[in-house]
């Protein structure tokens, strides 16, 4: 899937003077069903999270507090996402290299993901995913 597939999306945010409310559907919102959410917190000041690849994992990252930085790379281009909205979230299509940083103080990322944890599901190693993403198309293995 090319990187333009990856995009920002905007959550339902009902404003209210006791304090605001953002719900996220799956299949509704975001293009796929939930079947697992995790989250990242008390990343340290300089480390990044990530440095994989998913070969059929669809994810969608959400600010809760704080902000950071995705970096995704189809293999052939790479773009930077700034997230430091909770009503705002990225979807992240599978065969995306992707790299977490710039983490602020207190900044926590929640991930809802596609599937169950597959440890098979991750290419962990830059050079295979280059080759398998410059291979198009690519078959899920």
């Amino acid at each position: 899937m090319p990187l333009n597939d990856c995009r920002l999306i905007e959550l339902p945010k009902i404003s209210d003077p006791r304090g605001n409310l953002t719900f996220v559907e799956g299949g509704n919102h975001i293009p796929f069903d939930i079947k697992r959410v995790y989250y990242l917190y008390d990343v340290p000041g300089g480390s990044d999270r990530g440095a994989h690849a998913h070969k059929n994992l669809h994810q969608f990252v959400v600010a809760m507090s704080g902000s950071f930085d995705i970096v995704l790379d189809d293999g052939d281009r790479q773009r930077r996402f700034h997230l430091n909205r909770s009503y705002y979230g990225l979807y992240i299509c599978p065969m995306m290299w992707r790299t977490l940083d710039n983490f602020s103080s207190g900044g926590v990322c929640m991930v809802l993901a596609s599937e169950p944890y597959t440890p098979d599901d991750y290419i962990r190693d830059h050079d295979e995913f280059l080759a398998r993403a410059r291979h198009k198309p690519f078959a899920a293995a």
